[in-house]
């Protein structure tokens, strides 16, 4: 008899965190200015953040979960941490929102009439 799989694993084998949504940044003019991918955010992911940001305040903390999840189509990282404070002092905020809610699938079509109905 085969053995039963633990339920953690279970778990960690349903999720592909390898998997990656694009989101399209465009100027006030709608051309864009660059695409930006995201995996799965993770528990590990946000505590990392909060570390590196240092502080409790959550728009600290986003800002910097974004500078460590963001990449570029090839895969390499979009941002330093340091980049955090640059965002945060030099983008409007509608924008830097807009980006945040897509990272952490706030705002999304799917799923979002279904909440509704419920």
């Amino acid at each position: 008899m085969a053995a039963q799989k633990r339920t953690v694993d279970l778990l960690a084998d349903a999720f592909d965190l390898n998997q990656r949504r694009k989101f399209t940044l465009k100027n006030a003019d709608g051309q864009k200015v660059v695409d930006l991918f995201f995996k799965p955010i993770t528990r590990a992911d946000r505590k990392k953040a909060q570390g590196l940001a240092g502080t409790e305040e959550a728009l600290d903390i986003s800002t910097q979960l974004l500078c460590q999840m963001a990449e570029l189509e090839n895969g390499s990282k979009a941002f330093a941490a340091a980049d955090a404070v640059k965002l945060q002092r030099q983008l409007p905020e509608s924008v830097l929102n807009e980006i945040e809610l897509f990272l952490f699938g706030v705002g999304e079509d799917a799923g979002l009439d279904e909440a509704k109905n419920d």
